[in-house]
């Protein structure tokens, strides 16, 4: 791998750097790499840190395939519509 060093780095730059280095823990040379593959557009969508994608899963739950095909059965009932409650 290549390596480059980087001059000028601005406070708020600097900190967004260590933010996400802490956030994620992960090394401040990651943090940089990731920011600059962002910023180039090289990213993968995964790596995105703000979307919540399925970071929540764990608090909120998920259902499975068969327990959503058992909630679509068990609503099927709700969606006939009485055609004598419409006239």
């Amino acid at each position: 791998m290549k390596q480059l060093t980087i001059r000028g780095l601005d406070e708020r730059l600097e900190r967004r750097l260590r933010e996400l280095a802490r956030d994620q823990r992960i090394s401040l040379n990651r943090a940089a790499l990731t920011l600059m593959r962002r910023g180039a557009g090289l990213s993968d969508k995964r790596e995105s840190t703000n979307t919540v994608g399925s970071a929540l899963d764990k608090f909120i739950g998920v259902w499975s395939d068969e327990e959503e095909v058992e909630l679509l059965r068990a609503l099927e009932p709700l969606e006939q519509i009485e055609p004598e409650l419409w006239s």
